[in-house]
């Protein structure tokens, strides 16, 4: 079951944790969250998951700033859950939407115990301008059936800021790729 905007509310502090939370930006089955005024981009031409991939940050001048079709640019909520006992969900506004900006490429699947920002994986079909400050994704909460394990991650759990990727980090003791397995068969 999806959480309604009352039962929202009644959660805060215990179950949720929306910081800062303004009344406005409550809906009747989820809450409207804001992207901060900075953005991440790649450096890299060909990213690789098995390292750190080198950045740059800037900042959403006042004016907006315009972002280009088929680029990745990182950004995140100005705001801070944290969520307990259910499971958090992020999807793009779809005023947003209508205006051909994904706000998440894969990753609007929360953890139950997830605790920061959330990052958003920002793409756009065509050029738009955008500006900090606007409404441009909603949380919702899913009710979880089961014992729960709440998420514990050193990768993402407990951030301040935008969160490249961390996959390398899983990656580190995994075997090679480049390594070739020996064929059975006398290598046949």
């Amino acid at each position: 079951m999806i959480l309604s905007g009352n039962e929202i509310r009644e959660r805060l502090n215990s179950d949720i944790l929306i910081e800062p939370f303004e009344e406005s930006q409550l809906n009747p089955n989820s809450y409207n969250l804001r992207l901060h005024n900075e953005l991440l981009t790649y450096e890299e031409i060909v990213l690789d998951m098995r390292r750190p991939n080198r950045s740059s940050r800037f900042e959403i001048p006042p004016e907006g700033f315009e972002l280009n079709p088929n680029q990745l640019y990182l950004g995140r909520t100005l705001e801070r859950t944290v969520t307990h006992n259910l499971v958090p969900m992020l999807e793009g506004r779809s005023s947003v939407g209508r205006l051909g900006l994904f706000v998440h490429v894969t990753a609007g699947f929360g953890d139950v115990g997830f605790d920061g920002y959330w990052t958003l994986e920002m793409f756009a079909i065509q050029p738009i301008r955008i500006y900090a400050g606007i409404e441009i994704a909603q949380i919702f909460y899913h009710t979880i059936e089961g014992e729960i394990t709440e998420y514990n991650s050193d990768k993402y759990q407990h951030n301040a800021d935008i969160q490249p990727s961390m996959l390398f980090k899983e990656l580190r003791n995994a075997p090679d790729p480049q390594m070739r397995l020996p064929l059975g068969n006398g290598g046949r």
